[in-house]
């Protein structure tokens, strides 16, 4: 009699497909965010490990709102959410650094985000083009801010404005700095830490993180 053996668990183990809130998280979210579920498991961690922390949590790149409701269930109640996006596509991008176009992802609005978020409380929508729509948050501190804006100048305006604003042990997450389609990503990131005290830290998924010291 012929025996099938049973295909051996995966090694290391997909704790992404064994998380149960992180899976039925992930399911609901799925059709709002391009962000793949490993890359937001990624986040999902981040979050929990900086609920102990104060400060808010913010997100610059919120497209159709997937992630910004993963940030939304798993930070700490009263934390506030700060929400930052053009909500009309991607702003003006330079040629010689970024492969996106002006109007890329343009396929939301801050009306369908909110209303995906439903009745998620102290959540607050920043319309316009960062860092112009920072100033409503300038006396803020952050513990986690989750940076997925794909181009040169707002991941380092993201860096210029968050990274003197986060906590002690608060966490920067720049979901594109490992994408071939977002080079300028990668060169703000490591233009602006070059002269800092951190250093980002690299994953297979293709994020990158800080951590404030």
């Amino acid at each position: 009699m012929l025996t099938i053996p049973r295909a051996a668990p995966p090694n290391p183990i997909h704790a992404w497909n064994d998380d149960p809130q992180f899976v039925s998280l992930f399911r609901s979210i799925a059709t709002h965010t391009i962000v793949d579920h490993v890359r937001c498991f990624m986040l999902a961690q981040f979050c929990r490990q900086v609920n102990t922390l104060a400060g808010d949590v913010a997100e610059v790149g919120v497209y159709r709102g997937g992630t910004a409701k993963l940030l939304a269930t798993l930070r700490t109640p009263g934390k506030d959410l700060h929400l930052f996006d053009t909500f009309a596509g991607m702003p003006t991008c330079d040629p010689a650094r970024d492969k996106h176009s002006l109007g890329d992802f343009a396929d939301t609005s801050e009306t369908a985000v909110r209303d995906f978020l439903g009745d998620a409380a102290d959540v607050h929508m920043h319309k316009g083009v960062f860092p112009a729509t920072g100033a409503a948050v300038t006396t803020r501190r952050f513990s986690l801010v989750h940076v997925d804006c794909d181009i040169y100048q707002s991941v380092l305006d993201c860096c210029r404005f968050f990274h003197p604003r986060m906590v002690q042990g608060g966490v920067l997450v720049f979901d594109d700095y490992g994408f071939v389609s977002c080079p300028g990503a990668k060169n703000a990131v490591d233009e602006y830490f070059a002269t800092q005290l951190e250093t980002p830290i690299y994953l297979p998924t293709g994020q990158a993180f800080v951590v404030k010291l």
